[in-house]
C-alpha cells in the first residue's frame, strides 16, 4: 500500500499467521524476567512446599499476565494495531487494565528474590521496597497517570506519531504498561493490607471507569472517523474505517472496564470483611467496668 509508513516498517497488512513483532529489546529482558520468576517459584516451593509463599492461584495469575503481554506485544495485537484502530485499542487495554493486575497478583518480587543469591536479594530489597511502598501508597498520583496516559495517547495526533516513529511507538507502550503497573500496585496494596482503607481506591476505580466510558462512547458514536491515519489502513484488513473505530470504542467501553469492575468488587469485599472482623473483635472484647 503506497504512501503508508509504519513504525515497524511493514508495507502490507499482516495476516494473523504472520502478525509477529519480534524485537530483541523486548524479548531478551522478557525471557530473563520470566525465567527468573519460574526459577524463584521453583526454589521457593522446593523449600517451603508447593503453594507456600506464593500460592498456586498467584502463580497462575502471573502466567496469565505473561500470556496477556505476549498477545499485546509479540503476537498478534502489536502488528495488527498498526492497521486497525480496534486492535490498537485492544493492545492498549491489555497493557493498562489486564496484564498489570495479573502480574502484580503473582508476587513477582517474592519470586525473583528466591531466584538470585541472598545478598543480592537483600540489597535489592533495601532499594526497591521503599520505592514500591511509596508508589503503592500514592494512589492519587497513580490514578492521575492512568487517566493522563489513557487520554493523551488516544488523541489522533499522538496515535499518528506513534504509528510513524518507532521510538514514539515503544514509548507509548512503555507508558501504558508502567501506568498500569503503578495503578494496580496501589489497588493490590489496598486489597492485601488490612490496615489500609479502601474508600479512596473505590473512588479511583470509578474515576478511571468514567473516563474509559466517556472516550469509548466518543469513539462509538462519533459521526465520522476521527483517526485519519487508519483511513487507508483498515480496509487492508477488510474493515470499514468507521466500523473499525466503533469496535475500538466498544472494546474500551465494555470489555476493558471488566478488570476495574472486578477490582472494585474485590475492594468492596475486603472492606466488608474488615468491617465484619472489626465488629467481631468489638463484640468479643470484655465490657469495661463502670
Amino acid at each position: 500500500m503506497p504512501g503508508v509508513v509504519l513504525a515497524h516498517g511493514g508495507e502490507h497488512a499482516p495476516r494473523l499467521s504472520d502478525a509477529w513483532s519480534l524485537s530483541p529489546w523486548l524479548l531478551v529482558p522478557a525471557v530473563i524476567a520470566l525465567a527468573g520468576y519460574v526459577l524463584g517459584v521453583t526454589r521457593l516451593w522446593r523449600r517451603a512446599g508447593i503453594g507456600r509463599g506464593i500460592a498456586r492461584r498467584e502463580a497462575t495469575a502471573f502466567a496469565g499476565g505473561v500470556a496477556a503481554l505476549f498477545a499485546a506485544l509479540v503476537w498478534p495485537l502489536d502488528a495488527l494495531g498498526e492497521w486497525s484502530l480496534a486492535a490498537h485499542m485492544a493492545q492498549h487495554m491489555v497493557l493498562l487494565a489486564l496484564a498489570p493486575p495479573l502480574v502484580m497478583l503473582g508476587r513477582p518480587g517474592a519470586a525473583l528474590a528466591h531466584a538470585v543469591p541472598t545478598n543480592v536479594a537483600v540489597a535489592a530489597r533495601r532499594i526497591i521496597a521503599p520505592v514500591h511502598t511509596r508508589a503503592a501508597k500514592a494512589l492519587a498520583a497513580a490514578t492521575g497517570a492512568q487517566v493522563a496516559v489513557m487520554g493523551l495517547w488516544h488523541l489522533p495526533a499522538a496515535t499518528a506519531a506513534a504509528l510513524a516513529h518507532e521510538a514514539v511507538h515503544w514509548a507509548m507502550h512503555a507508558s501504558f504498561l508502567l501506568a498500569g503497573l503503578w495503578f494496580w500496585a496501589a489497588m493490590v496494596h489496598r486489597i492485601r493490607d488490612r490496615d489500609t482503607g479502601v474508600g479512596g481506591a473505590l473512588v479511583a476505580v470509578v474515576v478511571v471507569m468514567m473516563q474509559m466510558g466517556f472516550v469509548g462512547a466518543l469513539l462509538t458514536f462519533a459521526p465520522q472517523p476521527l483517526y485519519a491515519t487508519y483511513l487507508p489502513r483498515a480496509p487492508a484488513l477488510g474493515l470499514d474505517p468507521m466500523t473499525d473505530q466503533q469496535l475500538a470504542g466498544l472494546l474500551m467501553w465494555v470489555p476493558a472496564s471488566v478488570p476495574y469492575l472486578v477490582g472494585g468488587l474485590w475492594l468492596l469485599a475486603a472492606w466488608f470483611a474488615r468491617a465484619a472482623k472489626g465488629a467481631s473483635r468489638r463484640s468479643a472484647a470484655p465490657a469495661t467496668p463502670r
